[in-house]
C-alpha cells in the first residue's frame, strides 16, 4: 500500500520563513536514576528564547513551522547523541496543524529513516494551553499516533482550555502536570491531594504521568512520596542548547532512597 501524499503545508515544511533551532531538556526516570526522554524545545538559530520564535509563528506559516520543529528536533536530537542511550525523544506539535494525521506524518518520517532514527522512541507532545476548534480532530490524530506506534503526551495538564474533558475524550499515554500545580507543593496540601488524586485516575486509565517545573529538593521529595515516577525542571538540568545536558544520576538515587 502506497503512503499518503503529504499536504501543501506539510510539503513545504522546509520553507518556513525564519531559522529555528533546538534546546532539549531531560525527563527524568527516578526508578533509573537515569533520562527517561528528553524534551526538544525551540530556539532560535543563535539560542534566542522560544518566545521570541513563536511571535513570529502566525497562521499562514504555522504548517510549515511545525514541520520544521519536527525536522529540527529529529536530526538535533541524533546529533547531540541521543541514540547512543535509551532515552526517548519528546516533539512538542500543533494539532491545528495537522490536516491528516496519516500525511502530515510524512516529512517526520523520512527524516527519522534518513537517519536511522527509531520511530517507537518518538512522543508527540501537545499541550492543553492551545484552544481546539476541533476535539474531535484532535482525538484523531491521538488514535492515529497511538495507532503508528508513537507515545502522545498532553503537557500542561490542569491549566488549559479543557481539562477532565480531554480525558473523557480521548487518553494519551503520558500527561504532564502544569509546572503551577508543583509549585510549594511539599507546603500545600490541597496541591497533595490533587496530584495524588490524578495519580490514582491515571493508573487507572493506563496514563504515566511526569511532573514538571520542578525546582527545589522539597518539592521533589514531595513528588516522591506521592508515587510520582518522572520528573522534569530545573532541579536536574536547564534545556541544553543543540546538547543534551549533563545530569548526575547519584543525586536522584539519592532523593529516591531519603
Amino acid at each position: 500500500m502506497s503512503r499518503p501524499l503529504p499536504c501543501a503545508g506539510c510539503r513545504d515544511g522546509e520553507a518556513v520563513e525564519f531559522d529555528i533551532a533546538m534546546a532539549f531538556q531531560p525527563i527524568m526516570d527516578l526508578q533509573t536514576g537515569a533520562p527517561f526522554a528528553y524534551e526538544a524545545l525551540v530556539r532560535g538559530p543563535a539560542g534566542e528564547s522560544a518566545a521570541s520564535v513563536l511571535a513570529k509563528v502566525t497562521p499562514e506559516n504555522r504548517y510549515a513551522f511545525d514541520q520544521q520543529c519536527r525536522v529540527k528536533a529529529i536530526q538535533g536530537a541524533a546529533r547531540a547523541g541521543l541514540l547512543e542511550g535509551p532515552a526517548k525523544l519528546s516533539i512538542n506539535f500543533l494539532p491545528n496543524a495537522v490536516y491528516s494525521p496519516q500525511a502530515c506524518i510524512q516529512l517526520t518520517l523520512a527524516t527519522a529513516a534518513a537517519i536511522d532514527f527509531p520511530t517507537e522512541r518518538l512522543i508527540f507532545e501537545f499541550t492543553e494551553n492551545e484552544e481546539m476548534a476541533d476535539p474531535a480532530h484532535v482525538a484523531n490524530i491521538v488514535a492515529s499516533y497511538q495507532k503508528m506506534g508513537f507515545g502522545v503526551a498532553l503537557d500542561d495538564f490542569g491549566a488549559g482550555h479543557a481539562g477532565l474533558n480531554l480525558l473523557a475524550r480521548f487518553q494519551p499515554d503520558i500527561i504532564k502536570l502544569d509546572m503551577e500545580l508543583i509549585r510549594g507543593l511539599d507546603a500545600s496540601l490541597p496541591r497533595r491531594i490533587i496530584i495524588d488524586g490524578v495519580m490514582k485516575m491515571c493508573a487507572a486509565l493506563g496514563i504515566e504521568v511526569i511532573a514538571e517545573g520542578i525546582e527545589t529538593r522539597e518539592e521533589l521529595d514531595a513528588l516522591r512520596e506521592i508515587g510520582v515516577r518522572y520528573i522534569q525542571g530545573y532541579l536536574f538540568a536547564r534545556p541544553g542548547f543543540q546538547s543534551l545536558p549533563a545530569v548526575d544520576p547519584v543525586d536522584l538515587r539519592a532523593a529516591r532512597a531519603a
